[in-house]
């Protein structure tokens, strides 16, 4: 709008966040308003490739007309590149917007500390609606309207992850001093999450394990290792050539591709070694499972819907982790001790804990290896894998 003295004095008190009304008359000229009701001319106006605001001075001890008069001239000296070399002049930095400190929050936090920050860049990109707002106008109402959405969806637990990212966000914003307070510092997740308990029934695990079997490489030979180890998906999906080592049975998964940041020594049974060594080597890729030789698998989601014919459509709900679940479970009703389960899932924390956890290295490599063999040996019993498994990989 074009500012007049009438519409200045007209400008209500913020409720919560300052904010700014900006001139249509100059460029980057506006006046901002307090919570308090105090209000400030400033010209925003990029300097040396940098974005800054420039304070003028306050409302009513400087006239519009004055704080025009100010913002021109401040303007002209900017042109002829030399305003402030006086000294005079109050230059400040402009308040960020929230695709700007998401940008720099992926670039300069998320990247370095977590190997799974596409995630956490694409969880954030569920408040897109707030990316225009500066950082420091964004309030917990905001937030709030953004995950009442990711409810009303049908995905509550995708709002409680979007609230657990932005709250990071914020946290680090406040560090960066964008903004002095957190607005959600305290706000709750929108919904109870429930664990999920959900493990296959026999019936259904033979399903997927046939089912995978139309797929053909590499989902087929994806899926029977996804089963046969038990290990989590994005791991199995990213499995290297360099981490086999096929000749002494040994899978190294190393701490940078494993979840919890520690290395993973995995011993492969007979059938999955049998499976692994019937695999064709990609352009020579270094991925196992890859369909175009510089990436690996992807289309988890349309891969699932297509076996849940085959495990049951009336079956409920269940997902690629819950064959980890499904295979720990079978162990222990095969009297699998629990913290050999706990070594093949690669947890950190449960049966092995404490003073334990710290000081006990033992990698147990054969007694995973019983243990999956065990478990390869049920599997087979269950699917009559290894003969559909010959006759895929002889097809």
């Amino acid at each position: 709008m074009k500012l007049t003295t009438k519409s200045i004095d007209a400008l209500p008190t913020a409720e919560s966040k300052r904010y700014e009304v900006r001139d249509s008359h100059i460029s980057g000229f506006m006046v901002r308003v307090s919570c308090v009701g105090k209000k400030v001319f400033y010209l925003n106006k990029r300097i040396d490739g940098r974005s800054r605001r420039i304070k003028l001075g306050e409302y009513p001890m400087m006239s519009l007309a004055e704080a025009r008069q100010k913002a021109q001239g401040v303007l002209r000296d900017i042109s002829l590149s030399e305003f402030d070399k006086d000294g005079t002049g109050s230059l400040e930095r402009s308040v960020p917007t929230l695709q700007e400190v998401i940008e720099q929050f992926i670039e300069l936090y998320a990247k370095p500390r977590n190997k799974d920050w596409k995630g956490t860049q694409s969880v954030l990109c569920k408040f897109s609606v707030l990316n225009s707002h500066p950082i420091d106008q964004i309030n917990r109402r905001d937030v709030h309207e953004v995950l009442d959405r990711i409810v009303a969806s049908g995905t509550p637990t995708r709002a409680n992850r979007a609230l657990a990212a932005i709250k990071k966000l914020m946290n680090w914003a406040v560090d960066r001093g964008y903004i002095d307070v957190s607005p959600i510092a305290s706000m709750k997740p929108p919904t109870k999450e429930v664990p999920r308990e959900r493990v296959l029934n026999d019936d259904e695990v033979c399903g997927c394990w046939n089912g995978a079997i139309e797929e053909g490489y590499p989902f087929t030979q994806f899926v029977h290792i996804l089963t046969l180890l038990g290990q989590r998906r994005g791991e199995v999906a990213g499995m290297r050539w360099s981490e086999l080592d096929l000749d002494k049975g040994l899978w190294t998964l190393p701490s940078s591709r494993a979840k919890n940041g520690t290395a993973h020594f995995v011993p492969l049974p007979k059938l999955a070694l049998d499976i692994l060594n019937s695999i064709p080597r990609f352009m020579n890729s270094d991925f196992v499972f890859t369909t175009t030789g510089t990436s690996p698998i992807s289309g988890f989601g349309r891969l699932k819907r297509r076996l849940d014919e085959h495990v049951g459509l009336d079956a409920p709900d269940w997902r690629f982790h819950d064959l980890r679940r499904t295979m720990a479970t079978g162990m222990a009703e095969l009297r699998v001790a629990p913290h050999i389960i706990e070594a093949i899932l690669n947890h950190k924390s449960g049966i092995v804990s404490g003073v334990a956890a710290v000081y006990n290295r033992h990698l147990y490599l054969d007694e995973k290896l019983e243990a999956l063999e065990l478990w390869a040996n049920k599997i087979e019993t269950m699917t009559s894998a290894i003969p559909s498994a010959k006759k895929q990989l002889a097809s």
